[in-house]
C-alpha cells in the first residue's frame, strides 16, 4: 500500500524539538527507552497469551535483539513481542502530531523561561514519549510493527522535523523493530558510535541488566570483514545482560557472594557489606528492594557526591542515586528498589513526589532502622564496627524524622560513665537509674578524657550517678531536640542546678543546712566576685556540683551551651553572646583563702587578681577560651612568682 506523508503541526514540531534537545540530559537513554518499550511489548505477549487461548502465537523464545550495522549506520532494535495496530501506532507513536499543542509549548517555554523547575517538571510529565528520545542520536526512525494476531503490519517514518509517513505492510514480522539511521559521530557533543559494540554493551550493562528477557547483540562485520560474497554469515549475536534481578529471587537461591559482588557493583566499594537487607512489598504497590549496610564510609558520605540508592521500573534503571528513596542520615545505603509502578516525568530522571515513593521511603527506612537494632542486640560485634563509622550520621535523623524517633533512638548507642568498654541504650540507662533520679544524664564535649575529667563531673561521679559522655558535633543538636525517653527528660550536668537527687529526706535536710550556713559566710564575697567579674558572667553562685575543682561555669537550664554556639558559628550563623555562671566551690583552699583575703582587706588588689584566675581556670578546666589568654598568663605568672 501506498504510503500517507503527513505534515506535523507548526507547534508540535517546536514541541518535538524541545523534547529531543532540552529534556534528556544523557543521550545514551534513548537505548533505555527503547529497550524497555521493547521489554514491555514482551511482557504484554506473555499475559496475552495467557488471557486469549484464541491467540495463535509462539511464545518460546521472547527476547529483544539490538542490531548494529557499522557501515550503513544504522541500529535496530527488534522484539518478537505484542506488536501494534495501526491505531495503535497512529495513538501511541503518532501522539506528537495531534493538534492542540500550541497551549502545551507555551506553557513548558514559560515554565523553562522562569526557571520554574517544578512546573516545567509537571507539565513535562503530561507525555510519556521516551521513543522520540530516538531523534537526539538519529537523523531518521522507522518503526516497523505488527500485533499479534493481526495479518498486516505498519510502517511508521520520520525524520522528526516537516513530515512523518504510515503505510500498511502485507509481510511484517510479529513485533516490533525501530530502526535509527544515526547522526555523526560528534563527541563534543556527546554523539557517541552507537554501532561500537562496546558502547550498547555499556549501555545495557547500565539500565538493563536485569530486564527479564534475553538481550541479543547482533554486530554485522565490516565490508573488509565479510566474507568475498557479502554473505551475512559474518553476524554473531551474543547475549549482552545477565538477567540476575538477585533481589527478585528467592533468598535460598542466592548465595552470600553473589549479594555481596552486586552490592560492589553498584557501591564501586571493594569490601564485603557488613549486612544485607531484603524488602518484598505485595499488594496495590508492588515493589522489591535490595539493600547494603557498608563497612566502611563512601567517600561521597560527606559530599555533595552520590548518595541514595539505584531505582529500577521493571528491572530498567531509571535513577542511579535516588535521594528520594533514603532519607538523609540513611545516605550511606546502598542498593536497589525495583517498583512495579511510578509516576515518572517524560525523561525519567527526576521523580515526581507521589504517595508511592513517600511510602517506599518510609518502608525502608523502618526496615533500616530495624536492622541496625537487630544486629545491636544479636551481631554486637557487626554493631560496634558499624556504630563506629556511621553512629554520629544515623544520630542526624534524631533533627527531623519525627515519625522514626523511637526507631532510631532504639538503634543508637551512647558511650557512658558506667562502662567505659560497654556503650549503653537508653532503655538500659533508664532501668539503671538510681531511686530519686529523676533525669537522664548527660555531658557532651570533644572527647571522653575531656568529658571524664571535666569538673561538672565531680559530684555525679562521687554519688554513683550515670553520666552519658557525648562526644560526637551532633550530640549538641540532638539533645535538645528529644524532649524526653520513656517520659524521662534529657539534662545536661553543665547547665542550671545540679540535680543529684538521691539523698533521703534526713540527708536532704542536713545538706540544706549547710548550704544555707555557706550561702551566708559566703554572701560578702558571692556579692563582691558578682561586681568584680559582672561583665563577664551573668551570675556568682556556691556550687553543689564541685568536690575537688575550686570553680566552674555552667550555662542556664535554656541557654545555648558553648559547644553549640561553636558549631553554629563554624555553619555560618551568628550566636548573640550570652554570659554564662561561675560556680564557687566552698571548701576548696583556693576558694576558702579568697574569702579570707577579700574579708581582711577588700582594697587589696591581690583578691581582684586572684578572682580573674579563679575565672579563667573554671574557663580552661572546660576546655573554653579565654577573652585575654595574655593577661591571664601575666596574672598567673606572678601569683606563681611570689609563691617562690
Amino acid at each position: 500500500m501506498t504510503a500517507e506523508t503527513f505534515e506535523f503541526q507548526v507547534e508540535a514540531s517546536r514541541l518535538l524539538q524541545m523534547m529531543v534537545h532540552s529534556i534528556y540530559s544523557n543521550k545514551d537513554v534513548f537505548l533505555r527507552e527503547l529497550v524497555s518499550n521493547a521489554s514491555d511489548a514482551l511482557d504484554k505477549l506473555r499475559i496475552e497469551a495467557l488471557r486469549d487461548d484464541t491467540l495463535d502465537v509462539d511464545v518460546s523464545d521472547l527476547h529483544i535483539e539490538i542490531e548494529a550495522d557499522q557501515d550503513a549506520r544504522t541500529l535496530t532494535i527488534r522484539d518478537n513481542g505484542i506488536g501494534m495496530s495501526r491505531d495503535d501506532v497512529v495513538g501511541l507513536i503518532g501522539t506528537i502530531a495531534k493538534s492542540g499543542t500550541a497551549e502545551f509549548v507555551q506553557q513548558l517555554k514559560e515554565a523553562q523561561s522562569s526557571g520554574n523547575a517544578d512546573a516545567a517538571e509537571g507539565l513535562i510529565g503530561q507525555f510519556g514519549v521516551g521513543f522520540y528520545s530516538a531523534f537526539m542520536v538519529a537523523d531518521e526512525v522507522t518503526l516497523l510493527t505488527r500485533r499479534a494476531g493481526e495479518a498486516t503490519g505498519t510502517r511508521w517514518t520520520s525524520t522528526g522535523e516537516g513530515t512523518y509517513t504510515i503505510e500498511t505492510v502485507d509481510d511484517a514480522p510479529q513485533g516490533t523493530s525501530v530502526v535509527l539511521r544515526l547522526k555523526p559521530v560528534d563527541n563534543d557533543n556527546r554523539l557517541f558510535d552507537y554501532t561500537s559494540p562496546w558502547k550498547i554493551k555499556e549501555i545495557v550493562k547500565r539500565y538493563s541488566d536485569f530486564i527479564t528477557w534475553p538481550i541479543r547483540l547482533i554486530t554485522a562485520k565490516t565490508g573488509e570483514e565479510k566474507d568475498g560474497d557479502g554473505a551475512e554469515d559474518g553476524e554473531t549475536p551474543e547475549t549482552i545482560n545477565s538477567r540476575q534481578a538477585l533481589w527478585a529471587r528467592p533468598r535460598n537461591e542466592v548465595s552470600d557472594e553473589e549479594y555481596h559482588e552486586l552490592y560492589k557493583h553498584i557501591s564501586h566499594d571493594w569490601t564485603d557489606p557488613l549486612e544485607t537487607i531484603r524488602i518484598h512489598a505485595e499488594g496495590t504497590f508492588e515493589y522489591q528492594a535490595l539493600l547494603f549496610l557498608p563497612a566502611q564510609p563512601p567517600r561521597e558520605m560527606f559530599s555533595s557526591g552520590r548518595r541514595g540508592v539505584q531505582l529500577y521500573v521493571k528491572r530498567v534503571l531509571i535513577m542511579e542515586d535516588c535521594e528520594e528513596l533514603v532519607p538523609p542520615y540513611l545516605r550511606f545505603v546502598k542498593g536497589v528498589v525495583d517498583a512495579q509502578d511510578l509516576s515518572l516525568n517524560i525523561s525519567r530522571e527526576i521523580l515526581q513526589q507521589d504517595r508511592h515513593i513517600q511510602m517506599m521511603r518510609r518502608r525502608l527506612a523502618k526496615k533500616v532502622l530495624a536492622t541496625i537494632k537487630e544486629m545491636r542486640v544479636k551481631r554486637p560485634e557487626k554493631y560496634t564496627a558499624f556504630w563506629r563509622e556511621f553512629g554520629p550520621v544515623v544520630k542526624e535523623g534524631l533533627l527531623n524524622d519525627f515519625e522514626n524517633r523511637d526507631a532510631i533512638l532504639a538503634a543508637c548507642s551512647f558511650a557512658t560513665t558506667h562502662d567505659a568498654e560497654k556503650p549503653t541504650t537508653l532503655r538500659e540507662y533508664v532501668e539503671r537509674m538510681k531511686e530519686g533520679q529523676e533525669h537522664i544524664l548527660y555531658l557532651t564535649g570533644p572527647s571522653r578524657s575531656a568529658v571524664e575529667n571535666s569538673p561538672h563531673m565531680e559530684a555525679y561521679r562521687d554519688k554513683g550517678l550515670e553520666v552519658l559522655v557525648l562526644t560526637d558535633p551532633v550530640d549538641e543538636l540532638w539533645v535538645d531536640a528529644v524532649p524526653d525517653f520513656q517520659g524521662k527528660k534529657l539534662r545536661s550536668i553543665a547547665k542550671g542546678e545540679a540535680e543529684l537527687g538521691t539523698e533521703d529526706e534526713e540527708e536532704k535536710e542536713r545538706a540544706e543546712a549547710e548550704r544555707e550556713r555557706q550561702r551566708q559566710e559566703y554572701a560578702d564575697l558571692l556579692a563582691w566576685l558578682g561586681e568584680r567579674l559582672g561583665d563577664k558572667v551573668k551570675e556568682v553562685r556556691l556550687s553543689s556540683r564541685l568536690t575537688t575543682s575550686p570553680a566552674c561555669v555552667v550555662s542556664d537550664a535554656d541557654d545555648v551551651t558553648p559547644g553549640l554556639r561553636n558549631m553554629l558559628r563554624a555553619m555560618g550563623q551568628e550566636m548573640p553572646e550570652s554570659k554564662r555562671i561561675l560556680e564557687i566551690n566552698p571548701d576548696h583552699p583556693l576558694i576558702v583563702g579568697l574569702r579570707k583575703a577579700h574579708a581582711a582587706d577588700a582594697s587589696d588588689p591581690e583578691p581582684a587578681a586572684m578572682a580573674e584566675i579563679v575565672h579563667g581556670m573554671a574557663l580552661l578546666a572546660e576546655g573554653g577560651r579565654l577573652d585575654d589568654p595574655a593577661r591571664f598568663t601575666k596574672l598567673l605568672a606572678e601569683r606563681l612568682e611570689r609563691t617562690l
